[in-house]
């Protein structure tokens, strides 16, 4: 008996070898997890074990670590406390956590200015989505009027984006001087960074572990009466190589606003659209910021860009003739007549939609 109350009493007077470890070397360990981390709940879970690992796991150090999946925040758990923790990631010099918030406080929250400074807080330590929305504000000239518009500085800001790497940017560029949209027109070069971004979003798809051999196959060819042959008429942007692999995701800001306007509608506000391309999310921050669709004047875009993916994605199978979109006593729209005085401005960005099989959509 003595014997056994002997052993309970060492047993509980065990030392915990974690308690010993410096606090240099628990940071450490937290900084490698947190910007390892899979999803958000990897990194709570550790927070929430005990005092020590809150307070160190909400450190400086490990905040600017932390990585963009551990960032990942769903429009239907923001909170409070997912505002301050991004926040206090922004102050601890973050750049993702820059972009992030930056782009929810400038399209969901419409703090405009305070949201365009966090982006480009991160644009000077050379984030590419970062310079990449930022073009897309300055193509539209979001947050402001129609005069607000600088093209080439939306260019320029796309051009150091395309250098980065960044797929979305290099595709709008090229798609800039194709048009002469912001610079000089140059139909040659304009095709070759549009063929680069096809060849790296093909390779983007390849790396990834969701990518399955038995998804190539050759693409179907629509026939004169709108019927297809082979899998079926909607294929994904990889149908210009002759295959048919799985779109490519975006950013996880782009998938919060799309639930975020999602949850509320889809509608930002009162005459305002969102951006019809499924993967953007972007909504519009004045009435006809964003242009339609010049054949069907049924969907919207923010950009070039994104009319080529949605085009591709889908729209190529239902877009009809503008006739559709006048009404029965042969009126347009009050919103379309907005609209053609958009598009007689030499300033703005025609969207238009060519029926071109042989280039592979409105290119």
């Amino acid at each position: 008996m003595f014997h056994r109350k002997r052993l309970r009493s060492t047993s509980s007077e065990r030392s915990d070898f974690f308690d010993g470890l410096p606090d240099d070397i628990v940071i450490s360990i937290l900084c490698k997890l947190s910007s390892s981390a899979r999803c958000p709940s990897d990194f709570i879970s550790i927070l929430l074990t005990c005092k020590r690992l809150n307070r160190l796991g909400l450190h400086p150090l490990v905040l600017s670590k932390t990585g963009p999946k551990t960032l990942v925040i769903k429009a239907k758990n923001w909170s409070d406390y997912a505002h301050r923790f991004l926040k206090r990631c922004v102050n601890a010099g973050n750049i993702e956590a820059c972009y992030t918030l930056g782009m929810i406080r400038f399209y969901c929250l419409e703090n405009r200015g305070i949201g365009a400074s966090m982006m480009a807080k991160a644009a000077m330590k050379s984030h590419a989505p970062a310079l990449y929305s930022l073009a897309v504000i300055q193509f539209n000239g979001s947050g402001g009027s129609k005069n607000d518009k600088n093209l080439r500085a939306g260019v320029a800001l796309c051009a150091r984006a395309a250098y980065l790497g960044h797929i979305d940017a290099l595709r709008e560029l090229g798609h800039c001087f194709q048009d002469g949209y912001g610079v000089r027109q140059n139909i040659a070069e304009g095709r070759r960074l549009l063929v680069q971004a096809n060849a790296l979003e093909l390779a983007s798809v390849l790396r990834s572990s969701s990518f399955n051999m038995r998804t190539w196959r050759p693409r179907s060819q629509p026939q004169r009466n709108g019927s297809t042959t082979g899998s079926g008429f909607r294929s994904s942007l990889m149908s210009d190589f002759g295959c048919n692999v799985p779109a490519r995701q975006g950013h996880p800001v782009n998938r919060f606003l799309t639930e975020w306007f999602g949850l509320r509608g889809g509608q930002p506000a009162q005459g305002l659209r969102l951006c019809s391309h499924a993967g953007c999310g972007r909504p519009e921050t004045r009435r006809n910021e964003f242009r339609r669709c010049s054949v069907c004047g049924r969907v919207n875009y923010c950009s070039r860009g994104c009319q080529a993916l949605d085009w591709k994605w889908g729209h190529k199978a239902e877009c009809a003739p503008m006739e559709l979109w006048i009404d029965q006593n042969g009126e347009e729209d009050e919103d379309q007549n907005a609209d053609d005085q958009d598009q007689d401005d030499g300033n703005n960005r025609m969207v238009e939609v060519e029926a071109a099989e042989d280039e592979g959509g409105p290119i």
